[in-house]
């Protein structure tokens, strides 16, 4: 007299609803609440009465504030997701007989009924002959010609590519002659010369004043002068504080003899440990000065291929050197470098530079969305055990429900998809790294009914009911007969996964699989239809 059930009741099932009354204007899909659409009410509404059966329905109006005004039918308009499975197989057959992949794709996805076009981001790139990068979707041309290279100018006058910066010591580090300032730069290739000859390196290095130390070949190179304590008349000095603090020496004052004997041998060790060695002592009126050589300090440097350190080098940037003498340039820079789906195939490693599909692309142009990739990427794993990826399948469709406290994205499984693919998330396929309704948990449920069929019971909570089992087992070998009836793929791994999932199924039965009794007649008898129109009363 009486069904409750969910929305799915409304999906076609061919028995008549006299009364129809909504319980609730949401429902819940994972953990988030989804309000019903227009047509979800429409189909349900309809259940209320059906013609030729019933010649009467209700539909009760609840405190939900659904009304039957609201149900109405949708717009039909394709889906803006691209079918992975459906192009990567055709570009795989394609590629087996010789054909363009990336081509045959694009054709496929002509041909289907849409208003709105969608585009592979191979389009222009067929467009063109053969490009001197050899890239083949649009993207990556974009971004090829873009990328800058960057060089620089080395000791010998050629330039060389921009590598990582080293540190050197300053004393062995050289420097364009001439770049004595901030804002100077040569305007072409000058000899070179010690860092140290440069200002601008000295001030970076040590501490104190920056004034010429020494001279070598007639370049002067730069140091620090320190003052190191205050003269008084009688000879006496008065150490500094850093001075005192570096030597540990608790006194202020020391008379000349004990600065000569003791606090200098000690001042210029503690100094040289912290690669800023003494020159010399130096008296200027009442300052007694210490005169440090910075050539032992660190500077980053660019070290070239002679092994010459290079300070502040002359850099240049330019283009690709393939862009550079290909008569296309300009038009793959009128190119959006936005990622389309053909890029999505190469950074997932589906397929390769030409299109063909890889052993992860032939995956997944035989099984649906995001599973595939989840099957590619363990498969990759050779110590990845098939027994045990075989039960693993059932998280691909868990959801939340499996895992209860545990984490969802847990098992071996999802380590396998985070590996390969990181942590991408792509409408319909990836959702941080794993296919968007994966669960963890299910796969200990599967294989202990695959072994006892009677111990569902006992995995039954208060958040995972029997049905919810039900249809996990279902939709497990489901996923096994899709893999078993699937395209041959030459990998060892593939073949071991699909002789099992056969021997599976072999073994098992569908949960749900019952006798129905036989239809009785008023099932069977023929409905009229007709309608009498002169009964029919018009207002």
């Amino acid at each position: 007299r009486i069904v409750v059930a969910t929305m799915g009741l409304a999906a076609g099932i061919n028995f008549s609803l006299r009364t129809v009354a909504l319980a609730g204007e949401s429902y819940q899909r994972d953990q988030s609440e989804q309000p019903l659409r227009a047509d979800e009410l429409l189909q349900m509404f309809g259940r209320a009465g059906r013609r030729g059966i019933d010649e009467i329905g209700y539909v009760l109006v609840a405190g939900n504030d659904i009304r039957l005004h609201e149900a109405h039918s949708g717009h039909l308009s394709r889906s803006a997701l691209v079918d992975w499975s459906t192009l990567l197989g055709l570009m795989r057959s394609a590629a087996l007989q010789g054909r363009e992949p990336f081509e045959s794709a694009v054709q496929a996805q002509q041909r289907l009924f849409t208003s709105k076009p969608i585009w592979l981001g191979v389009e222009a790139s067929l467009k063109s002959s053969q490009m001197a990068c050899g890239l083949k979707t649009d993207a990556e041309r974009a971004r090829h010609v873009r990328r800058r290279i960057r060089e620089f100018r080395n000791s010998q006058g050629d330039w060389e590519l921009f590598r990582l910066l080293q540190p050197c010591p300053a004393g062995s580090a050289m420097t364009p002659a001439g770049l004595n300032d901030a804002s100077s730069r040569p305007t072409s290739f000058a000899r070179m010369v010690p860092a140290l000859t440069s200002s601008i390196v000295a001030e970076k290095l040590g501490f104190g004043a920056l004034e010429i130390v020494q001279e070598v070949e007639g370049l002067r190179l730069h140091g620090r002068a320190l003052t190191v304590a205050d003269v008084l008349p009688d000879e006496r000095l008065v150490l500094t504080k850093w001075t005192r603090r570096l030597t540990g020496w608790t006194r202020r004052e020391a008379r000349a003899g004990l600065w000569e004997s003791d606090l200098a041998p000690l001042l210029s060790r503690k100094l040289s440990e912290k690669k800023l060695p003494v020159l010399r002592y130096e008296r200027r009126g009442f300052r007694m000065l210490a005169i440090l050589n910075l050539a032992e300090q660190p500077i980053q440097c660019l070290v070239d291929a002679q092994g010459v350190a290079i300070w502040n080098p002359e850099t240049r940037d330019k283009q690709p050197e393939d862009c550079s003498l290909c008569p296309q340039a300009d038009e793959c820079r009128g190119l959006s470098a936005a990622t389309g789906v053909a890029m999505l195939w190469r950074r997932l490693g589906l397929v390769d530079a030409r299109g063909v599909p890889t052993l992860r692309g032939q995956v997944v142009g035989v099984l649906p969305q995001g599973d595939g990739l989840a099957v590619a990427a363990a498969l990759e794993e050779e110590d990845y055990p098939i027994e045990q990826l075989l039960y693993d399948l059932a998280d691909l469709d868990a959801g939340f429900r499996f895992c209860g406290d545990e984490n969802r994205w847990a098992g071996r499984l999802a380590a396998a998809c985070h590996k390969a693919y990181g942590l991408q998330s792509i409408p319909g396929y990836l959702e941080n790294g794993v296919p968007p309704r994966y669960g963890s948990g299910a796969e200990q449920v599967v294989e202990a009914a695959h072994k006892n069929p009677g111990s569902k019971t006992r995995w039954v909570r208060p958040n995972l009911g029997l049905g919810d089992i039900d249809r996990i087992i279902i939709e497990w070998r489901s996923f096994l007969r899709q893999i078993s009836h699937a395209s041959a793929i030459d990998w060892p791994r593939w073949k071991a996964l699909q002789a099992l999932a056969k021997a599976v199924l072999f073994e098992t039965e569908s949960p749900t699989l019952t006798d129905l009794p036989p239809l009785d007649y008023t099932q069977t008898k023929r409905i009229d239809h007709r309608l009498d129109l002169r009964r029919t009363s018009w207002r």
